[in-house]
């Protein structure tokens, strides 16, 4: 009995993340999703506050 829920638990399991990583692949390579991947990417290089130093001098950069 064990062999056979575990055997099919590990083909039922198997399909199921592959599914699942198709589905992933479509919505990451979706054109349609472009430009919010695109802001996204972006995010890392914003710079919404300054740094600790210059808000000392009141957010003035020399």
């Amino acid at each position: 009995m064990y062999e056979k829920l575990a055997s099919f638990a590990q083909t039922w399991g198997l399909l199921l993340f592959i599914l699942a990583f198709v589905l992933v692949l479509i919505y990451a390579l979706a054109p349609g999703n472009k430009k919010t991947f695109d802001k996204a990417k972006r995010i890392p290089l914003e710079d919404d506050e300054p740094e600790e130093e210059d808000k000392d001098r009141g957010g003035k950069r020399d």
